[in-house]
């Protein structure tokens, strides 16, 4: 099974998507599971994660909607108030959905660059690891020296690295991205996203080789058996097409073994989002 482990849906309003910059206005409208049943189905990708696009319990009920009326959406990762005082019984309700299987926080758009290490979310996310919930973390480059601490905080928990941290792709600069993505590798409870990747490039002009030197270093720190294909649909969009998304993955990946192909189509999601469980 291919799974594309990184998308969103959403119905867009202003309000509610102010992130959406004047310079992605093409990703002001509708995103809905009929618009990319179709793209997934010539891309041969049998099944995708819906992710959070904004922070609400509204919007995580209806993303657990739409996967319980498309079979192609095998999981959901919403959002919850982790720090809240009850914050489990809220995640055990979400539990309910046999398809909720991880939360993700906007980490990266919090104006406290510590605010992962406070004390509030951390007890969030020790709920997660006793009801067996994945969390993904979004973040910038910049966040990686305190993602590191909370990682260690967290033995058990199972995470997921969304984007590969966003590096300075566009700016062709490697460090300190690349000495930290090693660091934060040794953790084995952390697996990463092969994602949003030209939408740190250079949207225009980005080539297969602007992105070889990222792509070269998660795989030498993850390996094959701890990276997840993502498409990012449809915020790829702005940058290139899903085609050429999943054709850099597929390219980069031509002289691997087909095992090692398989784990990063769609092995190593099942395995972090528990599928089948």
């Amino acid at each position: 099974m291919k799974i594309d482990a990184h998308h969103h849906f959403w119905k867009y309003t202003e309000a509610e998507y102010g992130w959406i910059a004047d310079k992605m206005r093409d990703l002001r409208r509708d995103f809905l599971p009929e618009d990319l049943e179709r793209i997934v189905n010539n891309a041969r990708i049998d099944a995708v994660v819906s992710v959070q696009a904004r922070q609400s319990l509204e919007e995580t009920r209806w993303l657990l909607k739409l996967a319980s009326r498309h079979d192609f959406i095998q999981v959901v990762v919403g959002w919850a108030p982790l720090t809240l005082p009850n914050a489990r019984e809220i995640l055990e309700n979400l539990r309910e959905n046999p398809k909720l299987k991880a939360v993700r926080h906007v980490l990266q758009d919090e104006p406290d660059d510590d605010y992962m290490l406070g004390t509030g979310f951390n007890q969030g996310i020790r709920e997660l690891t006793d009801i067996d919930l994945t969390f993904d973390i979004l973040i910038h480059e910049r966040h990686l020296p305190q993602a590191l601490r909370f990682v260690d905080r967290h033995p058990e928990q199972v995470f997921v690295l969304n984007h590969i941290a966003k590096p300075k792709i566009r700016d062709h600069e490697l460090e300190p991205w690349r000495g930290l993505m090693m660091d934060l590798a040794e953790r084995e409870n952390v697996c990463c996203k092969i994602s949003g990747m030209v939408t740190e490039a250079d949207w225009e002009n980005w080539t297969q080789d602007d992105l070889k030197p990222y792509l070269d270093t998660v795989f030498e720190a993850f390996g094959p058996q701890r990276l997840l294909f993502g498409s990012d649909w449809p915020v790829c969009t702005i940058a290139g097409s899903y085609e050429q998304v999943v054709s850099i993955v597929a390219d980069y990946m031509s002289g691997l073994s087909p095992d090692e192909q398989a784990a990063v189509w769609g092995g190593n999601a099942r395995k972090a989002y528990r599928l089948g469980e």
